[in-house]
C-alpha cells in the first residue's frame, strides 16, 4: 500500500473518479462545461501537486500546479456570488 501512494497512483484514482464525476454532471445537463470546470478544476490542480509532491518532483512543479488552481477558484466563486438567488 506504500508503494501505491508514493507512485502517486492514488491521486491517479481519484483523478479518475473526478473525470467520471464531471462526465456525468455534463452529460446529465446539471452543468454545462464551464461551470463544471471551475467547480472541479481547482480540487484537480490541487490533485496534481500532491501527485508531484508525491513523486518527488521538484518544488516547481508543485508549486504551478497549486498557483493554477488559485485562478479557477476565484473565478468559481465569482460565479457564486454573482448567481445568487
Amino acid at each position: 500500500m506504500q508503494a501505491f501512494f508514493a507512485s502517486g497512483h492514488a491521486v491517479d484514482v481519484v483523478l479518475v473518479v473526478i473525470a467520471v464525476e464531471a462526465a456525468w454532471l455534463i452529460a446529465t445537463r446539471r452543468m454545462n462545461v464551464w461551470s463544471t470546470l471551475l467547480v472541479l478544476g481547482p480540487g484537480v490542480f490541487i490533485l496534481l501537486g500532491v501527485r508531484a509532491a508525491l513523486v518527488g518532483a521538484d518544488w516547481s512543479w508543485v508549486s504551478l500546479a497549486l498557483l493554477a488552481s488559485f485562478p479557477l477558484h476565484l473565478l468559481d466563486l465569482r460565479r457564486r456570488l454573482t448567481n445568487r438567488p
